[in-house]
């Protein structure tokens, strides 16, 4: 499996191998120990799945302390544009973001660590979307950034006219609001040390 760094050194990229013939093909999906040789010790403990068609919009969400979530993204069919902000005061990135194209066909995967918010549009005419996160979902501590707030300038490779967001998500407030991760507290490698 390829690890890829992106603009945030703390959002990584994985790549697995596939293995192809005639009769289709082969390739693991995930490894524990890739996994904790790139980021640290991490226990995921739920998988989510959702389905969604063209131009749905879900995000930009995260989970406020002390229930917050890292996520292992993919798109198990079709394909998303994927998107990570980092809201992590004190930062060197702070408020800037990181955008892939998660797609069916590579099996491509996005590290978006605790301290960011997460979101995805919907590039394919439909797409199903999975992921691991190390916390369980917590109603009480579920929130949110606008999707379209000018100050993170994201390009969700959708016209205005064709996006489509849910109540939740269209009322979400400015990404400046938010001041409730220190950097120092979310490090990476403070928040999953590295097993010797």
């Amino acid at each position: 499996m390829q690890v890829i760094s992106t603009a945030i050194p703390d959002v990584l990229m994985f790549e697995p191998k596939m293995f192809g013939d005639e009769r289709g093909y082969f390739v693991e999906s995930f490894r524990q120990d890739v996994v904790e040789q790139h980021i640290g010790h991490v226990t995921f403990v739920q998988d989510n799945e959702s389905k969604s068609s063209y131009g749905v919009l879900r995000g930009l969400h995260f989970q406020k302390p002390p229930f917050t979530q890292s996520k292992l993204v993919r798109a198990v069919f079709g394909r998303v544009l994927d998107v990570a902000v980092d809201l992590r005061l004190g930062s060197p990135w702070y408020g800037r973001h990181v955008t892939c194209v998660l797609d069916a066909e590579s099996k491509n995967m996005l590290w978006v660590p605790k301290g960011f918010a997460h979101g995805f549009a919907v590039l394919s005419p439909e797409a199903v979307f999975a992921y691991k996160c190390d916390n369980y979902y917590t109603p009480s501590h579920d929130a949110g950034v606008a999707w379209n707030d000018p100050a993170l300038g994201i390009d969700w490779h959708l016209s205005v006219e064709s996006v489509c967001v849910s109540g939740k998500d269209a009322e979400q407030p400015a990404f400046g609001v938010i001041d409730l991760f220190p950097y120092n507290d979310f490090r990476q490698e403070k928040l999953y040390p590295r097993i010797s």
